[in-house]
């Protein structure tokens, strides 16, 4: 497969007015209008489509992203397009940047349902994976039979059902969520889990999805923004040497990962999204890989670092 075709786009950042992405403010539009944020969308996704990324992904809570989509999808008719969503949050920021709260989770039968039946009338056929949203240890969906019985449904219905994971303890999540079964089925068929060089600890739990048949994709892979703005140095002097920027370099080591299917990129411009495609072309050797792996942090330090990241 083209390497170009492993990297999709994911909306987080481009479906609501305010997100912790650093980077991302001077790149979007002044005013952060509905109108604004629907032609900043579609202007990245015609770029994406016409470098060969093949694979797009939203979320309900991510604002209006899905109607920014299936509004795209339905005016370019374009081919061969993956279309994954998510459920399990719910957008209540009222398009403000100031929002007191911007989402709440709720991994519920009910809701299930009803974000199932929102998202279907904003993609529609184009849906291909639909995934539980932030699957962590204590989500009720673990012993919500009903539940699972549900979303064995849209398995039967042709939609490949997946996860993502976030927080410290993602390596856990991941292999007790592979362990599901319905009617001695496995339930999920994807997996979506946060990677980067900062925060690899899932690595292992991730290829042994991969390797038991799982579609992995990896997700805030530029540590949402803060290895394109504030790279260490060790990433800055490998990117230096590679002739590229740390965006790039930090897609890169993402892309190394044979056992990474997807890697998502998150950009709000075609400025953005033409530096993360440099990807592509950054090959990694032994030498590499050792002076970035020293980049990484504990989990806690991590997720903790993230949940402080204001949202704007």
């Amino acid at each position: 497969m083209d390497t170009i075709r492993r990297l999709g786009v994911g909306l987080a950042a481009l479906g609501r007015p305010a997100y912790i992405n650093v980077g991302r403010t001077d790149e979007l539009p002044p005013d952060r209008s509905v109108e604004a944020m629907r032609a900043a969308t579609w202007d990245v996704l015609d770029a994406a489509h016409a470098a060969g990324v093949r694979w797009v992904d939203a979320a309900r809570s991510y604002g209006r992203s899905e109607e920014f989509l299936g509004g795209w999808l339905a005016e370019r008719a374009p081919e061969g397009v993956t279309v994954s969503s998510k459920w399990g949050y719910t957008y209540v920021g009222d398009w403000k940047t100031d929002a007191p709260v911007h989402e709440v989770k709720e991994h519920s039968l009910e809701r299930y349902r009803a974000q199932y039946a929102e998202t279907r009338r904003f993609l529609g056929r184009f849906l291909s994976v639909y995934q539980v949203h932030s699957l962590t240890d204590d989500s009720p969906l673990f012993g919500d039979v009903r539940l699972q019985e549900a979303l064995a449904e849209a398995a039967a219905d042709g939609v490949r059902v997946g996860f993502s994971t976030s927080g410290p303890k993602q390596k856990d999540v991941i292999r007790r969520a592979m362990s599901l079964e319905v009617d001695g089925q496995r339930l999920f068929s994807t997996v979506q889990s946060t990677w980067n060089l900062l925060e690899p600890s899932a690595e292992e739990a991730l290829r042994e999805a991969h390797e038991a048949g799982l579609h992995v994709l990896l997700k805030e892979v530029l540590a949402n923004g803060r290895l394109a703005v504030q790279p260490p140095a060790a990433a800055r002097t490998v990117a230096s040497s590679k002739g590229v920027k740390p965006d790039a370099l930090a897609l890169g080591a993402a892309l190394s990962r044979p056992w990474a299917d997807t890697v998502l990129v998150g950009p709000v411009s075609t400025a953005q999204l033409e530096a993360n495609l440099a990807a592509t072309e950054v090959e990694l050797d032994a030498d590499d890989m050792d002076a970035l792996s020293g980049l990484s942090v504990p989990p806690e330090r991590y997720w903790a670092e993230r949940g402080a990241l204001p949202w704007r």
